[in-house]
């Protein structure tokens, strides 16, 4: 029995010393993290204290966002940031003001007078035993000239008329283009499973293309049981993706590989004598195909000239061959 009670004190030593090694190993191990985190230069020293707005826009998207809260909120930043631009400006240029007004002394005066006056004011200013009403006479000379040109000095009153125009200018600008969006437009387009089966619809000019796609699935029975997202819109051999707007192709005059993409009649060119060095001028119908046609058959023309479309890429001029 005095055996047994011997080993347990002995085991529960052990066990209380191999705590006590374990919280100073943590405790070392710690000490060692802080030393090289204060040893080694901040990550974030060199980079920007302020995102940009696509980086913004990301972290305020994260996750499965509707279409049209993602270009709700787009506006919204695009907004905040014209108004940051404005005040930025007028902050500077506030700074630029202080910072001239505190190099530049008033010592400078306009008055066109002639010598004899400026001879005189010295002597009055030498004696001065002169009366208080002359040397107040010598004093008003001293004023800016009022046939100066001061257009080029700092004006607040004249700044600030200038950055409500501003300002009144951009919400005329953006309720112009709001406006334009809400203008209708005729889409002649061709339903393609092989063969071409053309009809037209009627759509706003800020309409998108899911939105075009929506309207062409119900003029065709066969495909009203398949979804948008099942549909796919190509415009001069480019498929265009759903969340881009008419408006943004027309007022971007954006070109795809045989036309232009802001034309959405039907048209050939008609002009009389072929030049091969100049742009032709027609338009064809774009094709509403469902995807897994084109999935089957991307390796046929004319699916195999067909590619995704990227506004940041130039698809260069299409001429007369």
């Amino acid at each position: 029995m005095a055996t047994n009670n011997a080993e347990g004190r002995r085991e529960d030593a052990f066990i209380k010393q191999r705590a006590q090694n374990r919280e100073e190993y943590e405790r070392q191990k710690q000490t060692l993290i802080n030393e090289t985190e204060k040893s080694r230069p901040s990550v974030n020293k060199f980079v920007g204290q302020n995102d940009s707005m696509e980086e913004t826009l990301k972290n305020q998207t994260i996750g499965l966002v509707r279409l049209e809260d993602f270009q709700q909120r787009r506006k919204e930043l695009e907004e905040a940031k014209a108004r940051e631009a404005a005040r930025t400006n007028e902050l500077k240029d506030e700074t630029r003001r202080v910072k001239k007004r505190k190099k530049t002394k008033a010592t400078l005066s306009f008055a066109m007078d002639d010598e004899g006056d400026v001879e005189g004011d010295t002597s009055s200013r030498q004696t001065p035993e002169v009366e208080n009403g002359e040397q107040a006479s010598k004093r008003a000379k001293f004023r800016k000239n009022p046939n100066v040109d001061t257009s080029f000095l700092p004006d607040r009153e004249r700044e600030e008329a200038e950055r409500k125009e501003r300002e009144r200018l951009r919400q005329e600008w953006i309720r112009r283009q709001e406006e334009l969006k809400q203008e209708e437009i005729e889409i002649t387009y061709s339903y393609w499973d092989g063969s071409g089966h053309r009809k037209s619809v009627v759509c706003k000019k800020g309409d998108t293309i899911s939105t075009f796609l929506e309207k062409c699935r119900q003029q065709f029975p066969e495909l009203r049981g398949v979804s948008v997202d099942n549909l796919m819109y190509i415009k001069e051999d480019l498929i265009i993706p759903h969340h881009h707007t008419f408006y943004d192709f027309i007022i971007n005059k954006a070109r795809g590989k045989s036309g232009p993409l802001f034309n959405f009649d039907v048209h050939d060119d008609i002009r009389l004598l072929a030049d091969a060095t100049k742009e032709k001028d027609e338009s064809h119908a774009g094709k509403v195909v469902e995807r897994s046609w084109y999935q089957r058959f991307k390796h046929i023309f004319p699916a195999s000239r067909w590619e995704i479309y990227d506004p940041e890429k130039d698809y260069g001029k299409y001429t007369i061959a």
